[in-house]
């Protein structure tokens, strides 16, 4: 996978919607392509990585950093992560903002709360910091079916600039693992973070073969 510059920052934060196999990929892949990650996490999204993917995730930032750090082998200071009430954290200010973030999964709650403006944790304020700096905010819901209140929710982001990228993941490249609809939707959000990958083809591009 090709580098990125070196100062490239991404917040990314998981929430407690279903869907922690996308974010912990995209995690994954944003180290290894050289990206700088400040990674937040909500109380349910610890919850949420266990049932989903027998994660266990430390219930301290820094253990959670040198856990991650190890697991993605993460080069020293690329990787860190931040308490839900770290309000210190580059992130939560104008003047030290991350050069975009993804909320991947996204739960609506969250949804609803940025659409508001609302900052009552680090998660929500670092993604009002990314709005109102003009910076890059992809939200990853993953919901069905979803309401009227959550598609106005998706509406008024979308006209205040925020990327709106359900995990739908896509059947045209032949998937045959769930690994392969997982790096669906992960390849879309590095596509709008400007992060190169090689996770599937582009459309008229010949499918890379697969393994067993």
């Amino acid at each position: 996978m090709s580098a990125v510059p070196p100062e490239r920052t991404v917040t990314l934060a998981l929430t407690g919607a279903s869907g922690m196999p996308y974010g912990v990929r995209l995690l994954e892949c944003l180290l290894a392509a050289g990206v700088r990650v400040y990674l937040l996490y909500s109380q349910v999204a610890q919850v949420v990585a266990r049932q989903e993917m027998d994660l266990a995730l430390p219930a301290r930032a820094r253990e959670v950093e040198d856990f991650l750090a190890r697991r993605f082998a993460a080069a020293e200071n690329q990787l860190r992560v931040f308490g839900r009430e770290e309000w210190f954290a580059p992130v939560a200010s104008g003047s030290n903002p991350a050069d975009a973030m993804v909320i991947c999964p996204c739960s609506m709650g969250t949804l609803a709360a940025v659409a508001c403006g609302l900052a009552d944790n680090l998660i929500e304020r670092a993604a009002d910091v990314m709005m109102k700096e003009h910076r890059p905010l992809v939200l990853v819901p993953r919901e069905t079916p979803l309401s009227a209140i959550h598609l106005e929710n998706m509406l008024r982001l979308a006209r205040a600039g925020a990327v709106i990228l359900p995990a739908n993941p896509g059947f045209y490249h032949h998937p045959v693992k769930i690994e392969d609809l997982v790096d669906f939707v992960v390849a879309r959000v590095l596509d709008q973070l400007r992060v190169p990958h090689q996770l599937i083809a582009r459309w008229g591009e010949a499918q890379p073969s697969r393994g067993d």
